[in-house]
């Protein structure tokens, strides 16, 4: 594991134009001072003496020990942290909604058990570790034979991949790339279910000194080894940029205590026994992912005024109108796989409630063809049959370590494991991330879940069917 803050400076055409450049601290107590002072930036910058600067960010950052920390929110700060696992990337995003950034895709990059970090690292006990580790190669031998067999079914059946005609009928080497990519990605899109959540991944995240400080205190209150790791390297690295909010980026008593109570509450939920899922064989190891929608619309508000508020609404972030920006919505699904939730957990808007609770397995057996189908023959349905029982397996055995209290469990969950997964918003923020994931590009499978949530709203809202730009899932 590595975190590495990198720094802004400025460009050479702000260094012509004469603009200033601050440090974050710096920007942070110059913009605070915009409460005391009508004067304006260039009579508070002359009034910052360079050979004092650690005084002039002083006198304004104690405020933050007085309920100001709102000042922390102006002193942007990026780090990149490398080889963390699946799980913790997601656990961080969790956290951190607002924050800008970008992971490492499993939908665009081929990984290998070299990725799978230490068992050590992640807390599992030692005992376990021979049977851990046997157990996630055995998870990647499935990875890589569903791997090899998506991708000869996409090349052989090229209908399967939804290639466009114009990249069947084009001979040239640009189109010939493009379409190995879209073949590809089809492959990386069925297999990935396998992966574990315990393969390193790499992250970077913009966002103020505020929101760092409390990732700091919510990873350092955790009973994960690996997390608290992140929490003391992302403070070290806080401490070249912005070291007065050091004081605030560790865990309190009072929220340790609470992360330890969430999970005395999943271990007890745990202790009820598995899912039905769980104890079933084949096909019905994937929970039903059935989709739940409640509104709360202003009292005028029907579906006549949300059709008039998506009138001018020609892309996804075109304008939509006030009925729709004021109407609450919460939405969710009983059991999504982990390969999702990690997607869908890093829309920035509302809440998201994901309890880690194991409920099934899925690993894209609906995407078989047919059985009575001439491409069935070529589809890797032995090796799915054989990936969905080691999937199911593994889950099984991180329900069981969850129920004895084991904080590791996590460890031993796949992209396939499933969660139940909830989401509160506005109406407007609703309808951009539905049509974001089932526009171009999007993954099948999230694009089937936020149908299904679609598939609600139009029952109660018939008039807006047309105004939504609902996609097709179609490659790119």
């Amino acid at each position: 594991m590595r975190v590495t803050l990198v720094s802004l400076r400025p460009t050479e055409a702000a260094d012509q134009a004469g603009r200033p450049a601050l440090t974050p601290e710096l920007l942070a107590a110059t913009g605070a001072r915009y409460s005391r002072s009508n004067d304006g930036l260039d009579a508070i910058l002359a009034r910052i003496d360079p050979a004092r600067l650690d005084q002039s960010v002083d006198a304004i950052f104690r405020m933050l020990d007085y309920g100001h920390q709102s000042i922390a929110d102006m002193a942007p700060v990026a780090m990149f942290m490398d080889g963390v696992s699946a799980w913790l990337a997601y656990y961080v995003w969790s956290l951190c909604p607002l924050a800008g950034g970008q992971e490492s895709s499993t939908r665009y990059i081929r990984m290998t058990p070299e990725s799978l970090l230490p068992p050590d690292v992640l807390g599992i006990p030692a005992e376990q570790h021979g049977a851990w580790h046997a157990a996630m190669l055995r998870a990647f031998e499935r990875y890589e034979r569903l791997y090899s067999g998506w991708q000869a079914l996409g090349a052989a059946v090229p209908e399967l991949v939804r290639l466009p005609e114009s990249l069947r009928n084009d001979a040239s080497e640009r189109a010939a790339r493009q379409a190995e990519r879209i073949r590809r990605n089809y492959a990386f899109d069925r297999a990935r279910y396998l992966l574990p959540a315990a393969i390193a991944t790499n992250l970077m995240l913009v966002m103020s000194a505020r929101a760092w400080a409390a990732l700091c205190q919510h990873l350092s209150a955790q009973p994960l080894p690996e997390a608290r790791r992140l929490g003391e390297a992302i403070r070290a690295e806080l401490a070249l940029g912005a070291p007065r909010l050091l004081r605030h980026a560790q865990a309190t008593p009072a929220l340790t205590q609470a992360v330890r109570d969430e999970f005395d509450l999943l271990s007890a939920a745990a202790r009820q026994g598995p899912s039905a899922a769980l104890r079933a064989t084949g096909a019905a190891a994937a929970h039903p992912c059935t989709a739940h929608l409640g509104v709360c619309a202003p009292a005028a508000a029907d579906g006549q005024a949300f059709a008039h508020d998506l009138r001018y609404h020609e892309n996804r972030y075109a304008w939509i109108g006030p009925a729709l920006r004021r109407t609450a919505v919460r939405f969710g699904w009983e059991a999504v796989a982990f390969a999702e939730i990690r997607d869908l957990n890093r829309h920035r808007t509302g809440r998201k409630h994901c309890p880690p609770l194991p409920l099934g397995f899925y690993a894209a057996a609906d995407q078989l063809p047919q059985p009575d189908s001439a491409e069935y023959r070529l589809a890797p349905a032995e090796a799915l049959s054989d990936a969905i029982a080691t999937g199911q397996d593994l889950t099984l055995q991180a329900h069981t370590r969850l129920a004895a209290g084991d904080p590791s469990y996590v460890y031993w969950t796949l992209l396939g494991t499933q969660f139940a997964f909830e989401h509160v918003t506005t109406a407007d923020e609703f309808i951009y991330e539905a049509e974001l994931r089932t526009g171009t590009g999007a993954h099948f499978r999230y694009a089937r879940h936020l149908h299904d949530a679609l598939s609600l709203w139009y029952e109660r809202y018939p008039e807006t069917r047309g105004a939504i730009l609902e996609g097709a899932a179609e490659p790119e």
